[in-house]
């Protein structure tokens, strides 16, 4: 019994009152359950934030068209293309800084910030008159939106432990349905004059710019997250003792070890040099780059399908127009969500999140093949195998993303979370921003070699898209990934 009380200190974990990161920690040990509220906390506002990254993806082709900046039809991908990936590379730039700037001022300030930006420069892109207003506000946006990052670490911070591929895979998944709800949003309502001309007319707002009510309707939902983020609890701690924070010896005291004073700081001094360098810790660079050819393969494939599904027949497209699109990727985002919630997180304990990425990935090859082949179909046949394709394919890129999002977080501590999601995030949204750019560009050229003898038309443009997928699973191999 004198033992147990002399140890019952150590097993104790020490909170500061005015400590906001302590009264997470404290209200996480009450818990009991599944954290719903938690859930839909994240979900929202990496919702918010992704919505207008892929809106845009059904009415790029007729939006670059009516600014009149192509001289021939087979031009309008490549300045799509061009469109798309001015949102990455504003993103791209100041990643870095924003999980600086949530490491040292706390996560909840760059999710209001970031969720503000949507909601102002959402709306003026819907407002553009011309191609080059649209590319600036497409960039400010991306500039300066930087809650992805640090969401990242805010998902891991504010579960339990064992709740925390559940919060990633909550943040992996809204990312995807968020770029397949966006595009859905962009084709119901985008064109609106024309679509529903008993309820919007050519001379009203929504006539004059025809792709603002799809912008409109994703800055609305993104003020009300902002508001609401306003009542969402801080999980940065505040405080230092002796230069450490609180959290850092949670792990010693819940060991119940007994050390001195002097071989704790000694330790904890070894410890904090070495988390000095996140470049030099290869499981997350790996883990990074590995994500980087993956995220380019995603968000080019994204423009890809919407780019194949509205272009002419006669290019090899399946003609569609941009609320058939929103049909398709509007089921494919409910397959997602169910996937996620109910599936991921039990096949991830299973087989583990980076064997899971890899049959994901190799499932993806054959299956982007059959692409060319089902734009051979028609009536109810093509509509079926489309939609099919379209659920797997996604069901599959999440799968891969969730999993390197783990690794990432799994890999650093808690004062470096930030930073670490903000180098994720540079790295992805460079990668990203020439997904766009090469992916418009390649569609273009493929639509000229209709009648080539190796890979013509389209059959290249998937084979291209093949080869990066392939690529990607080779390196979440031994000896590049450990």
């Amino acid at each position: 019994m004198a033992e147990e009380k002399g140890r019952e200190p150590l097993l104790k974990k020490r909170y500061y009152e005015n400590c906001s990161g302590c009264k997470v920690e404290q209200l996480k040990e009450l818990e009991q359950g599944l954290p719903i509220r938690k859930l839909v906390t994240i979900w929202i506002v990496v919702l918010a934030s992704v919505l207008p990254v892929s809106s845009l993806f059904p009415f790029l082709y007729f939006m670059t068209r009516d600014f009149h900046i192509a001289k021939r039809e087979e031009d309008i991908g490549s300045y799509a293309g061009y469109l798309g990936s001015s949102y990455m590379l504003g993103r791209a730039l100041t990643s870095v800084l924003w999980g600086i700037v949530a490491d040292h001022y706390g996560r909840k300030p760059v999710i209001i910030i970031g969720t503000m930006t949507v909601v102002i420069f959402n709306t003026l892109f819907g407002l553009s008159v011309n191609f080059w207003m649209a590319i600036a506000s497409r960039f400010l946006l991306g500039s300066l939106n930087g809650l992805l990052g640090p969401i990242k670490a805010y998902a891991c911070e504010i579960f339990r432990e064992e709740h925390h591929a559940l919060g990633l895979s909550t943040v992996s998944a809204a990312w995807a349905t968020g770029l397949i709800i966006g595009p859905a949003v962009g084709g119901f309502l985008a064109q609106p004059a024309e679509k529903y001309s008993n309820i919007f007319s050519k001379e009203s707002l929504f006539g004059k710019f025809p792709y603002f009510l799809p912008s409109l309707c994703i800055s609305l939902f993104a003020l009300g997250v902002a508001i609401v983020s306003c009542w969402f609890p801080e999980t940065l701690h505040a405080h230092n003792e002796d230069g450490l924070l609180c959290d850092v010896s949670h792990d010693a005291l819940e060991s119940g070890c007994r050390v001195s004073n002097s071989e704790f700081k000694q330790h904890e001094g070894r410890e904090a040099t070495a988390k000095k360098s996140l470049i030099k810790n290869w499981p997350f660079m790996s883990s990074i780059i590995v994500y980087c050819f993956f995220s380019f393969h995603e968000i080019a494939y994204s423009e890809i399908f919407s780019l194949w599904a509205v272009s002419p027949r006669k290019y090899g497209g399946l003609s569609y127009s941009t609320e058939d699109v929103g049909i398709v990727l509007t089921i494919s985002g409910f397959s997602l969500l169910v996937f996620q919630i109910s599936l991921y997180p039990y096949i991830e304990r299973t087989f583990g999140p980076i064997m899971v990425a890899r049959i994901a990935g190799v499932f993806s090859i054959p299956l982007l093949t059959s692409y060319t082949y089902i734009a051979m179909l028609s009536g109810f046949s093509l509509a079926l195998l489309v939609n099919c394709a379209s659920m797997v394919k996604n069901v599959s890129s999440v799968s891969i993303v969730t999993g390197l999002f783990l690794m990432q977080n799994r890999t650093v501590d808690q004062d470096q979370r930030g930073a670490a999601n903000g180098i994720a995030m540079t790295a992805m949204s460079l990668a990203k921003t020439a997904g766009p750019a090469i992916g418009g560009s390649v569609f273009s050229w493929a639509q000229k070699r209709e009648d080539a003898d190796f890979l013509p038309g389209n059959h290249m443009v998937f084979f291209l898209l093949n080869v990066v997928e392939a690529i990607g699973v080779i390196m979440t191999f031994k000896p590049f990934l450990p």
